[in-house]
């Protein structure tokens, strides 16, 4: 059992991934009960919630779910070699160590979250060593993705670098920019690029469609506008994050015309891809509106509070995770590109997770029980999940295939 889960990459990952999921959720929803449903009971955490958060999903979990398609994806793309086990192995556990002991930190020993933000560090700075192997030993060649998406991951290692000098400094302006860092310079990036290079050839080979656009103009102006927020909302020029978001979300809705919306859901599995990605145009504008209605409305609040954001992440980035998650568990377990029921039932109840998480910034009124209802509606579509896929991860190929 040993050797088969670590005989991929993907393996390995994908299960730190999917346990640091339901434990980050599972936290979550003990946090937002004893905050709405038994206040007295509120527990007095070594750090506020919403940095907890930050830790645990921006690196604590999708990290995982990242190095374990890249560390799969890398050699294919660049007809270069296998990772061996050598390389992400001891990377996923310094990475998993690193979520456990924040969890420890968390309950009982406040001192080893420091510890845990720092083991994560070394098992990222390890994940980015394997990933330049590849870059540096394969013969020249089209690399503008792959470039693209080591860079986005030493901004995510530089991101949780500075929070882990606001948990030693305190230092304000250390954990801002980790958050900016994180959301806008690692984790978009990394998803617009991926979604670059794969919708268009999984759209391809799923619908049989042999031309399938994919322009690299809304590529560039996604990654540069990513950025441009992060540098403007790490500056507090809210007001102006229009001049960006526009753009970002003009670039991934043309994307998503080209790339045949419509067409894909005659295939559930590439429809699921779709809609993710079609979740970034829609954030965009949320975000862009807000913006604006700052800079026509001096002194007024955040009318969308945090509804564009939890767009961006519940809508795009959970679909996008676990739809590219289930492709490679299927592929790369030897089982059938399909997905049956529960499964199309378990994307489609995402999509309503974001829409009641999205509900709860618009009507502040009720967001205690929306905020409950759609941290308990994700376990209930992510726990099946973690049943029926995790167990390929310690199992032989189906098809008795190798890795």
């Amino acid at each position: 059992m040993f050797k088969s889960f670590i005989a991929a990459p993907h393996r390995v990952m994908f299960f730190g991934g999917a346990v640091q999921t339901l434990l980050a959720m599972l936290w979550w929803l003990f946090e937002l009960s004893t905050r709405y449903l038994f206040p007295a009971q509120t527990v007095a955490w070594p750090l506020f919630p919403t940095a907890i958060h930050i830790w645990l999903m921006l690196f604590g979990m999708l990290p995982f779910f990242f190095f374990g398609f890249l560390m799969t994806t890398f050699p294919r793309w660049m007809a270069g070699h296998e990772i061996p086990p050598q390389r992400y192995v001891p990377a996923f556990v310094f990475m998993f160590a690193g979520a456990m002991l924040f969890y420890a930190g968390l309950f009982f020993w406040p001192v080893l979250l420091m510890l845990a933000s720092a083991a994560m560090l070394v098992g990222w700075a390890g994940g980015l060593y394997a990933l330049w192997r590849v870059l540096r030993d394969t013969r020249p060649g089209d690399k503008r993705h792959t470039i693209v998406l080591f860079i986005a991951f030493s901004i995510g290692w530089l991101a949780l670098a500075s929070f882990l000098l606001w948990q030693v400094t305190g230092m304000h302006e250390a954990l801002q920019f980790a958050l900016r860092a994180a959301l806008w310079g690692f984790v978009l990036p990394v998803f617009a690029s991926v979604a670059h290079r794969m919708i268009p050839f999984f759209t391809s080979s799923a619908l049989q469609q042999q031309d399938v656009p994919r322009p690299f103009w809304p590529w560039w102006t996604m990654l540069a506008m990513s950025l441009g927020h992060g540098v403007l909302a790490f500056l507090n020029l809210s007001a102006w994050l229009w001049l960006t978001d526009l753009p970002l979300a003009f670039a991934a809705l043309t994307l998503s015309w080209l790339w045949g919306f419509r067409r894909s859901f005659s295939n559930p599995l590439l429809a699921v891809l779709h809609i993710g990605f079609g979740w970034i145009g829609i954030a965009m504008l949320l975000y862009a509106t807000q913006s604006l209605w700052l800079l026509t409305h001096s002194g007024t609040v955040f009318i969308l509070g945090l509804a564009p954001l939890h767009a961006l992440t519940i809508g795009c980035y959970a679909t996008l995770m676990i739809g590219m998650g289930t492709r490679v568990t299927l592929g790369h377990s030897g089982l059938t590109f399909a997905i049956d029921t529960p499964v199309k039932l378990m994307f489609a109840g995402i999509q309503l997770t974001a829409l009641l998480r999205i509900a709860a910034d618009l009507l502040p009124s009720q967001s205690g029980w929306l905020y409950l209802a759609a941290t308990l509606l994700w376990l209930a579509c992510f726990g099946p999940w973690v049943w029926r896929y995790l167990p390929t991860y310690w199992r032989p190929r189906a098809d008795g295939q190798p890795g």
